[in-house]
């Protein structure tokens, strides 16, 4: 055992060191020299105080963007957001399963209410700047392990440490790595959330995303900081208020001129006419732009790197036990559970033909102080946006479905403690009344025990896996019969080949004939005009 724990422990320096020496020449400094690095580290905030010793600004910053507070005002509606607040048909909220939900919080130790937002030391670093041996185990409140120790207690699972010294003497800049160690696994799992961020990006070719490929596969070699600048940490970007269009040129990092602009949309690298087209097009694909998101056509599926997204979660088969009376795990012939008793029914789905939705870049999110009609599709959040709204665009999106817990007395969703284990969570009792009254204890809901499943939506933007040109969505994907167009029935914009209108038709076979006739006449005016010249010149 001891042995097999050193093993572990050379292949994460082994790790560490390789990633140091692929920064070598870049940075200005050599974290392995400074004395205060060196450790040992009790705990990860005592890193923390060694980072803020040099970067004494940095823990300052981190606190004021959203990624530590977890809590956002979205200036288009109002509305109060972030993990903090907001519901979605996954996991459905953290709140009471902190502990487990927090190791993709950027602090240490948020449990529970009392966490203490304003102390520095207990900024994360590491979790963003890592090279690599460094993971915060679910359970822990964003803790790591320092000792071997057995999680959950009673289980004969254990934990390895983690050699805090040697990852703190090895960070660097973020990579697709260390965002997606949270980004991508969102949700429960490797690409559960999103549909278009996932792990098969870390290691993408140029099929699956033009911009992530590195260049010795054909790609530009981005990182995810290439395109979401950061600017004293705050991250450009966010799903909740999404940039819908950008009617500009592209804009100089840096420049002055563009401050406002959101530094990660595609119009601020290729501007809102980039395709090259000569005069005879008329600016044919350039003129979409005034219509369609560039994702819309640039983005043919998602989850097209070999993970699946998952596409449906039904919450309310839940807590089934075989005939032994324990947990069940499903799965179909890809190994994707159908079937968990914790969690109920899922569905996945593969290279996924993205929905499309007119979407000006406001949502509006169904709150738990919201009341809702059980009868219908609960919209957990909703995009706005008009054909006759200049700001929005046709987008791709993912459209998620689902079913999750409501208070049939108040009519409000219901958020569930889950995931810590004691005896009033659904994960380890599978008893719903227990479960749904911790939550509610813990959000400061009522909850009446009187409880059922609504039906849910979730949308998501598709805005990652950029194809390579020569992939984009055909003209016929969409210019075509509406049983056949990507766009189905999309109202708002006229589509040849889609939409039918018998005076239009009409119209435009009198030119066809016009033209017709206009090309005979002409011709047989020729043939007289040569015939007379003919007949002339034998005289």
């Amino acid at each position: 055992m001891r042995f097999g724990h050193w093993l572990r422990g050379a292949a994460l320096a082994a790790a560490a060191l390789a990633a140091a020496a692929a920064w070598a020449g870049k940075s200005t400094a050599d974290h392995s020299q400074f004395k205060e690095l060196k450790g040992p580290f009790a705990s990860g905030e005592e890193v923390t105080k060694a980072c803020l010793s040099c970067h004494n600004q940095a823990a300052k910053q981190v606190m004021e963007t959203r990624h530590w507070t977890w809590e956002y005002t979205n200036p288009d509606t109002g509305q109060k957001l972030g993990k903090k607040t907001m519901l979605n048909s996954f996991c459905i909220g953290d709140r009471s399963n902190e502990a487990f939900c927090n190791s993709c919080h950027i602090g240490y130790g948020w449990k529970d209410a009392s966490f203490d937002f304003h102390a520095q030391q207990k900024v994360d670093c590491l979790v963003c700047h890592n090279t690599g041996g460094y993971k915060k185990p679910a359970g822990l409140a964003g803790e790591v392990p320092t000792t071997r120790m057995e999680y959950p207690p009673g289980s004969g699972k254990y934990l390895d440490p983690v050699d805090l010294a040697k990852v703190a003497q090895y960070v660097g800049k973020t990579s697709v790595q260390t965002c997606g160690t949270c980004h991508f696994n969102g949700g429960g799992g490797d690409g559960v959330k999103h549909g278009d961020l996932d792990s098969s990006l870390n290691k993408a070719d140029r099929e699956l995303d033009v911009h992530m490929a590195s260049k010795a596969k054909g790609g530009a070699g981005f990182t995810c900081a290439t395109c979401h600048e950061a600017d004293g940490h705050k991250i450009a970007g966010s799903r909740i208020s999404v940039t819908a269009s950008d009617p500009h040129g592209p804009m100089l990092r840096g420049d002055t001129v563009h401050a406002g602009r959101n530094a990660a949309t595609c119009q601020s690298c290729h501007g809102d006419k980039p395709h090259k087209e000569n005069i005879l097009s008329i600016e044919r694909l350039n003129n979409h732009t005034s219509k369609l998101a560039c994702q819309a056509c640039h983005i043919p599926e998602f989850a097209r790197g070999g993970v699946a997204t998952k596409m449906f979660w039904d919450w309310s088969t839940a807590g089934k036990l075989d005939a032994k009376g324990k947990p069940m795990l499903v799965k179909d012939e890809h190994g994707h559970a159908t079937y968990d008793s914790r969690k109920g029914d899922f569905k996945y789905g593969e290279n996924v033909v993205p929905e499309y939705v007119w979407f000006n870049g406001k949502v509006k999110f169904t709150l738990q102080q919201d009341v809702i009609d059980p009868t219908k599709v609960v919209q957990i959040n909703a995009f706005e946006g008009s054909p006759d709204d200049p700001k929005s665009r046709i987008w791709p999106i993912k459209h998620f479905r689902g079913a999750q817990p409501y208070d049939k007395v108040t009519n409000k969703l219901l958020v569930p403690h889950t995931a810590t284990p004691d005896d009033t969570a659904f994960w380890f009792n599978f008893d719903w009344p227990k479960a749904l009254e911790a939550g509610a204890k813990a959000t400061g809901a009522d909850f009446s025990g009187q409880y059922g499943f609504a039906k849910t939506e979730m949308l998501w933007p598709i805005t990652h896996m950029v194809a390579p040109a020569k992939n984009a969505v055909a003209c016929a994907s969409c210019h075509s019969a509406p049983a056949q167009s990507r766009l189905g029935d999309l109202p708002g914009v006229y589509l040849p080949a889609r939409d039918h209108n018998p005076w239009i038709d009409r119209l435009g076979w009198l030119a066809v004939a016009a033209v017709v006739a206009g090309v005979i006449v002409h011709a047989g005016a020729r043939v007289l005009t040569r015939m007379r010249k003919g007949a002339q010149g034998t005289h």
